[in-house]
């Protein structure tokens, strides 16, 4: 039985403005899960990790890690333990050299030298940049750069990694190499929040959906019972993934069976046609 790792409790967060982008925001989350969590822009998706993460302070609710209540005393234990991959890898990447950069968090732990050098070589290696350590980031690739920006938080060994929007302005190969490290990273145990439009994406990795609409939590389930709820994708703006959605059309019109047992990749439709 999964453990619980994180509870939040009616978080309430609003902006300068005064419009309220969290609005009594609760969930638990459990170690080794693997949540997308969807909705459409302005629904308080990115509020809501950057409140988990620390960066911002809710006005009002509770953050528990592991049974410890987060306050301003402990704060540096939620942000050791949870690491947070931006959706533009430039506002999180600071250091002159590829090196420097994934080393910066571990230095930052003020952990001795030769744990900082080796972690720094486990994550490069991990993400196969190795070659790339003396490199100034600012002047790499887009895919180059969310490898490294994954590599500052597998520096970290963050048990919780949150992803926000990572696929944004990636070319289908270095999505392709995302949706490897997420399998990897999963496969280890690692609790993974992800944060993302793309609905095809969400129904073949994800065990678990957090839909959110106006600051608040409208579902929590899985893909297939968030997916097939015709009224939640409406008020989130949302839709049916395209195999899904292609599936029920082939049922619907008597060309397949209805088995129940719905395709998640390219691979098992097409074995599907072939019975």
């Amino acid at each position: 039985m999964r453990k619980l790792i994180l509870k939040i409790e009616d978080l309430h967060y609003a902006y300068g403005n005064g419009k309220s982008a969290l609005d009594g925001v609760s969930v638990d989350i459990y170690e080794g899960e693997k949540i997308a969590v969807i909705g459409s822009n302005g629904s308080g998706k990115s509020t809501f990790f950057l409140n988990v993460d620390g960066v911002l302070t809710p006005e009002q609710g509770k953050i528990f890690y592991r049974d410890m209540i987060i306050n301003r005393k402990n704060l540096k234990e939620l942000r050791k333990n949870i690491g947070i991959v931006f959706q533009d890898a430039d506002n999180q990447i600071i250091a002159s050299t590829v090196r420097a950069e994934v080393g910066f968090g571990p230095m930052n732990l003020k952990l001795p030298k030769e744990e900082i050098l080796r972690r720094v070589d486990e994550a490069l290696e991990y993400m196969n940049i190795s070659h790339l350590k003396e490199r100034p980031p600012h002047y790499l690739s887009g895919g180059e750069k969310k490898r490294v920006s994954i590599a500052d938080i597998i520096a970290m060994k963050s048990e919780i990694i949150i992803f926000d929007e990572p696929t944004a302005a990636l070319d289908p190969l270095n999505a392709m190499m995302l949706e490897d490290v997420l399998l990897k990273l999963g496969a280890e145990g690692k609790t993974i929040l992800i944060s993302t439009h793309d609905v095809d994406f969400t129904y073949r990795w994800a065990e678990r959906v957090l839909v959110f609409c106006e600051g608040k939590i409208i579902a929590d389930g899985s893909p297939m019972e968030i997916f097939k709820n015709k009224e939640i994708l409406k008020k989130a703006n949302l839709k049916q993934p395209t195999l899904l959605e292609v599936y029920e059309s082939l049922v619907e019109k008597q060309i397949l069976k209805d088995t129940k047992a719905y395709p998640k990749s390219i691979q098992e439709f097409k074995g599907m046609l072939v019975k």
